[in-house]
């Protein structure tokens, strides 16, 4: 899903940043760059890869998570970053992780988190007599304000009487920027329905900024019809009818709920993709999942997440045919059961990316 205006020029040399991260990631980032590769073979547009190797080996060899200069470095030198999965059971305070996840989303201002939730096959959503044209929509995560700051503390920890405070922050700006963002896409797309969730009715303070910046931008899009729904009755009506939705915009907690729970319905997490985006600089995409440490290294891992982020990742950077063509080559493997176990196929990781890679080739599905 293409979440940001497509370039019209016809050659394109992008610079595509790569940090494979822990566990599975390494695997499924690797079939990714298979895949990109595949689908850019046949075209004027180039693709440069150079790889990081931030995450757990690093970390434990030197120390090293987010190098001091590495956001600059991104800014001047890179057109887009790929990100696997982060986590491993030697570094249980995953601080590696944070530090680089968290500190590229904070200090490259990826205010954006676009999660696109689209069923491929009727045959993987666990809703009853659902088909794909019901579940279609994206969810826009407010990604850099909110609970998931940091600012809080402890009194007396470990004690019986422990006091623990997490604080929301909520920005006129922050909130203002995401709602028309999710606006802008939708008029983009020619979507005619936008809903905000929020839980004002609880949260008095943060989220009635929410509401009253709500109200304001939605009169800047007479055309689109702007609904409100609290949290909890959302998520009640993603699963009751998901039909009715095709944008929902939310704070950074909330979002991040509801975007997994919209993955579940579109297949579960290993076909979930992920944008990291800031609409005037340099973005991040990544597959949902976890880094699976359990099942790293033994080929099973599904790498369509991965790989249909790399396709938001090109859609985001222009390259629109060659988004499209990824997509519906996952779409072919998914209905030839030419998949991962956990989709119901008996291919592993590595013969997943090579159907696909071969395919996209082959065919040149989707390409303008």
């Amino acid at each position: 899903m293409n979440t940001n205006q497509p370039s019209s020029s016809p050659s394109l040399r992008k610079r595509i940043a790569i940090i494979p991260g822990d566990g599975i990631g390494k695997e499924v980032i690797a079939e990714a760059v298979k895949v990109m590769s595949a689908v850019c073979s046949g075209t004027a547009n180039k693709l440069a890869f150079t790889e990081f190797d931030w995450g757990a080996d690093r970390y434990l060899r030197d120390g090293t998570t987010l190098p001091a200069d590495a956001v600059e470095m991104f800014r001047r030198e890179f057109d887009a970053i790929l990100l696997g999965a982060m986590g491993d059971p030697r570094v249980p305070s995953n601080q590696h992780a944070a530090d680089i996840l968290l500190g590229l989303r904070f200090k490259l201002d990826l205010y954006v988190n676009a999660r696109p939730c689209v069923l491929f096959d009727r045959r993987l959503t666990p809703l009853k007599d659902r088909a794909e044209k019901d579940i279609n929509f994206v969810v826009f995560r407010e990604n850099t304000e909110g609970l998931y700051v940091g600012m809080g503390g402890f009194f007396k920890k470990g004690t019986a009487d422990e006091v623990a405070t997490q604080e929301d922050l909520n920005t006129r700006k922050g909130v203002e920027r995401i709602i028309r963002y999710a606006f802008d896409f939708a008029h983009r797309r020619n979507y005619k329905r936008v809903c905000m969730s929020d839980k004002s009715n609880a949260l008095a303070f943060g989220h009635d900024l929410w509401q009253r910046v709500f109200k304001e931008v939605r009169a800047d899009y007479p055309a689109i019809e702007a609904s409100h729904q609290y949290i909890d009755n959302l998520l009640m009506q993603m699963v009751r009818d998901p039909a009715q939705f095709q944008v929902i915009v939310t704070c950074n907690l909330f979002g991040d709920i509801a975007s997994d729970l919209g993955a579940q319905l579109a297949g579960g997490l290993g076909l979930a993709p992920s944008g990291n985006i800031n609409p005037e600089g340099v973005s991040l995409f990544e597959p949902v999942h976890g880094s699976a440490p359990g099942i790293a290294g033994k080929n099973l891992a599904n790498p369509m997440g991965a790989i249909l982020a790399a396709g938001m990742m090109l859609a985001h950077l222009g390259l629109a045919g060659e988004a499209r063509a990824i997509e519906s080559t996952v779409r072919a493997a998914i209905a030839e059961g030419k998949t991962p176990a956990e989709l119901g196929g008996s291919l592993g990781t590595r013969e997943v990316g090579d159907w696909l890679a071969n395919t996209v080739t082959r065919t040149g599905v989707g390409i303008a």
